[in-house]
């Protein structure tokens, strides 16, 4: 099995376990600290769900070298649960309006609490999208081409 299958099962498998974790997380909402960051926890998971199972699908296309595979692979699935630790932990600690304000509505937590999650959803934008970048430039990328990097 080709690294990129590998990848492409593994992508298809988180897929599978966010739509999991979205189900069950769906019935513990009431119980958040703050409610609302947790209807956008579950709406985000199930949508990155999604994401990673359609990428999941298209990944053995892509024309990258290993080293780009793995690091496309990676910093994907790190955007990913960076994103969603940063809204689930904001929603089991009633903060987050520091950073996304528009979700966590009045939620506001400790300092070292605000802190986290501002390094969660802070991270998780730029590795998102050096992956989109790498994922976009393996489907353009003409057979042949790409596979050094």
């Amino acid at each position: 099995m080709t690294a990129l299958a590998r990848q492409s099962q593994r992508l298809l498998q988180i897929g599978v376990g966010l739509l999991l974790f979205a189900s069950f997380e769906g019935f513990v909402i009431p119980y958040f600290a703050a409610p609302r960051l947790g209807v956008s926890a579950h709406t985000l998971s199930a949508l990155q769900s999604v994401l990673l199972l359609g990428l999941g699908l298209v990944w053995t296309r892509l024309n990258l070298g290993d080293v780009a595979a793995r690091v496309a692979f990676w910093l994907l699935v790190y955007s990913t649960f960076a994103i969603l630790a940063a809204y689930v932990l904001g929603a089991f600690w009633g903060a987050g309006n520091g950073t996304m304000p528009m979700a966590a509505g009045a939620a506001h937590g400790s300092p070292a609490q605000e802190g986290v999650i501002k390094v969660l959803a802070y991270s998780s934008a730029p590795t998102g999208i050096v992956s989109f970048a790498l994922i976009l430039r393996g489907l353009f990328m003409p057979n042949g081409y790409g596979r050094t990097f």
